[in-house]
């Protein structure tokens, strides 16, 4: 499979030949950066670990130069960089048991273009070759800038697939901004309290930023833990942990339906419950 980017790769920890290695995906994550995955996909990664049926394939669209450093990583260069990134998340493959991995080798500032249309061109080369049954990617409200223009891709490739090509359920997952602010009723509670010394593997695999100077080591348990006990106020915790996601399904199904305002309604629906609880309480003036 021929890639935009020279240097976009195609890793299959097993050895399978890559057609097959893509067929037998059934849950695929498509990401940022390496490690947004192993954060943000990780209900995909645990539920396919040591199942025979199902399997975890994972992209990746960043080259990973431009990732923050510090400590013994201070002097890196952004080549190093991309270099030690890409062994990392090769190495997080093989612990995670995925079925494939791509790392289509974009920077940050290439994805953010989005007019090229060359990642949602890439990407709908690899779901053709997939058909996956869920996707994960990032959610629309995400804070990041690369990741919003991830999902843009993602979401222009999945409305390019035939109707009989296109997963069943996309989830828009919470990185670089939490989706608690949703409605209980909008939000999907995705159950990650199974295989937490996976979780802590996957996450340690990525050194360069635990000890580079970003603990998304301690960062992502914790939110996760605090994801399900503050989930529910009157109720005992049905999970330990809980990762939230956005249903970005009725997007990817419907084709004409406006993905500005289907985010922008979770948005205006979080409005109007402040402010019913404002106007209950406190006197509003306008």
């Amino acid at each position: 499979m021929k890639f935009h980017k020279t240097g976009a790769s195609i890793f299959v920890p097993d050895g399978l030949a890559a057609e097959d290695a893509f067929r037998r995906v059934t849950h695929l994550g498509i990401g940022a950066h390496q490690d947004d995955l192993e954060i943000m996909a990780f209900h995909g990664i645990q539920k396919c670990f040591s199942s025979q049926e199902l399997w975890f394939g994972a992209v990746v669209a960043t080259d990973g130069a431009g990732s923050p450093r510090a400590g013994e990583y201070a002097a890196y260069s952004d080549a190093d960089m991309a270099a030690l990134r890409r062994r990392e998340q090769e190495k997080a493959a093989v612990l995670g048991n995925y079925g494939a991995l791509v790392q289509l080798n974009y920077a940050s500032a290439e994805v953010k273009d989005v007019g090229t249309g060359r990642l949602k061109a890439d990407l709908v080369k690899i779901l053709k070759a997939v058909r996956p049954e869920v996707v994960y990617t990032h959610n629309p409200a995400d804070k990041h800038d690369t990741h919003v223009a991830v999902v843009y891709a993602a979401l222009a490739a999945l409305r390019e697939l035939e109707p009989d090509e296109r997963p069943s359920t996309v989830y828009g997952c919470e990185v670089w901004r939490g989706l608690d602010w949703m409605d209980d009723e909008d939000k999907v509670p995705l159950d990650v309290g199974r295989r937490e010394a996976l979780s802590t593997g996957l996450l340690g695999v990525y050194d360069s930023q635990v000890e580079g100077g970003k603990r998304y080591d301690l960062a992502t348990p914790g939110r996760r833990r605090a994801n399900a006990v503050y989930f529910q106020s009157h109720a005992t915790d049905e999970a330990g942990s809980l990762w939230f996601a956005m249903d970005l399904t009725p997007i990817v199904l419907d084709p004409t339906l406006d993905v500005g305002r289907y985010i922008l309604g979770h948005v205006d629906r979080f409005r109007s419950s402040v402010e019913e609880k404002l106007r209950k309480y406190w006197i509003v003036t306008r």
